[in-house]
Order: structure tokens, then C-alpha cells, then sequence
């Protein structure tokens, strides 16, 4: 007997997760969201070893009692921020166009049979 017989049949979301639109969705969130993390990985990582190997440097006073530390520290507030927004303006912009309209044609019962609890 052939073994696609024996298969259960799929379930709406494993077919929702194997339509072409779904895994696009997943492909561009990638795209974007891996290298921003890397990103500021890598830059948190420097800061916390510039805290603890370059002593001198990170205590280089810049004005008054402003060190490079504090530039620093004060640094990875305003990335956190900054790559919220940047995250945010993207989302609306490419991701969540995309997304509502796969819910629709899920809702609309022309992907996954529409039978989504």
C-alpha cells in the first residue's frame, strides 16, 4: 500500500504553515529580526568588555564627570530604543500588511479551511 494512505490528514494550521504566503511571512521576520539581534549583540558585548579589560578607557573622562562608560551604558539605552522603533515602523509597514491579509484568506476559508480556534 502506498505509504500517503496511511497518512493522517493535515491539520488547517499545518497547512496555514506550509502555504507559500505563511512561510514568506516567516522568511522576511527572519531576515529582519536575526541580524538586528546580532547587531546588538555584538555592540552589548563590546560594552561589557570595555567594561571589564579597558578600565582606562571606559573611565576617560569626556566632560566634566562624563566618562566614556557612562556614553557607553547611556548608549545601550538608546539603541533598546531605537531598535524598538525602527522594529515598529517596519512591522507596520511590510510585516503586518502581509499578515492580515493571510488571516483574511485564512477566515475566508481559502487557506487552512478556515476552522482556526
Amino acid at each position: 500500500m502506498s505509504e500517503t494512505l496511511n497518512e493522517p490528514p493535515q491539520t488547517p494550521y499545518q497547512v496555514v504553515q506550509a502555504s507559500p504566503e505563511f512561510q514568506a511571512l516567516r522568511s522576511r521576520f527572519r531576515r529582519f529580526v536575526f541580524p538586528m539581534t546580532a547587531l546588538f549583540l555584538v555592540w552589548y558585548f563590546v560594552y561589557v568588555l570595555l567594561a571589564n579589560y579597558a578600565h582606562d578607557f571606559m573611565s576617560t573622562k569626556v566632560w566634566g564627570n562624563i566618562t566614556v562608560g557612562l556614553l557607553f551604558g547611556l548608549g545601550q539605552f538608546v539603541s533598546t530604543f531605537a531598535i524598538t522603533m525602527i522594529y515598529a515602523r517596519w512591522a507596520n509597514d511590510r510585516q503586518d500588511p502581509v499578515a492580515d491579509e493571510l488571516r483574511a484568506k485564512i477566515e475566508d476559508g481559502e487557506l487552512g479551511g478556515g476552522e482556526l480556534a
